[in-house]
């Protein structure tokens, strides 16, 4: 198991950084992340797919929250666009959980970033549609975001869009597929990639997935725990266009079992 290290990336214009981050709940006597590196550079009219990888437990999550400030570290930096995070942060995360707002219709759940930066009605409304257009919700647009009325891929849809009206340049997704059917997995999948090429986003996307971390991400860092860190880098050589064709290669099923290989490898040396 090779022992990922922060000087081994070469600084360039960096979009996400984080600098021996470390996090502990009881004073330093035990450690959940421990030194933990990672920078997410910018890869202009392209974005970064990136993905985290890691058993159960290996605080991936709790590293989107890192990114989004929705929780501070122990100890290290986190940076987005070489500022450390705080307050004043604004970055969307979607969640695996359905995270709209039920009493309010889709058109106003997707443009409530909007509406808190004091957009008008008017214009919040012109530009949460053009979303919901693009995320296939045209028609729904004045039902109430909830379950049973619209599915758990439309709820879903409805998170992605509102998050891209509110940042489209970072995007972080919690397993935001765990919950949904494979049929509509699969179509969220094409969706996401769909999305991406159009916005040219930087993704921090965590999943268990190893098929879906191999389909949709181009780097994938894998973590391990006790305590956390990142200890492998898995660059993804397939074309920036993917399709369900992709997954069907020889070289596809190699990336999966070599993935599916090193975890299982970290695993046993946990």
């Amino acid at each position: 198991m090779s022992d990922f290290r922060f000087e081994d990336k070469v600084s360039l214009d960096n979009i996400i950084e984080l600098k021996g981050v470390g996090q502990s709940y009881d004073g330093g006597q035990n450690w959940i992340i421990k030194d933990y590196d990672l920078i997410i550079e910018d890869k202009p009219a392209q974005g970064q797919f990136v993905v985290l990888l890691g058993m159960s437990g290996s605080g991936k999550s709790t590293i989107l929250r890192y990114i989004s400030a929705l929780q501070e570290p122990t100890e290290g930096q986190v940076l987005v666009h070489g500022k450390p995070v705080g307050p004043d942060t604004h970055i969307s995360m979607v969640f695996q959980q359905y995270s709209s707002l039920p009493w309010m219709t889709v058109l106003d759940n997707v443009g409530l970033a909007l509406q808190y930066q004091g957009v008008s009605k008017k214009d919040r409304d012109e530009k949460a549609m053009e979303l919901i257009k693009l995320v296939g919700l045209e028609g729904h647009e004045k039902k109430y975001a909830m379950y049973p009325t619209l599915s758990g891929g439309q709820l879903q849809r409805i998170a992605i869009a509102r998050s891209l009206l509110a940042n489209p340049d970072i995007l972080l997704m919690d397993e935001p597929f765990g919950a949904l059917d494979i049929k509509t997995r699969i179509q969220m999948q094409e969706l996401l990639l769909e999305l991406w090429e159009k916005f040219h986003s930087t993704v921090v996307f965590v999943t268990h997935d190893i098929s879906e971390a191999v389909y949709l991400g181009d780097d994938i860092y894998i973590m391990k725990y006790a305590p956390s860190k990142i200890v492998e880098h898995i660059s993804v050589d397939l074309p920036i266009h993917r399709t369900r064709e992709t997954k069907r290669t020889p070289h596809f099923t190699q990336l999966v079992q070599h993935v599916e290989d090193t975890m299982m490898k970290i695993s046993a040396e946990k």
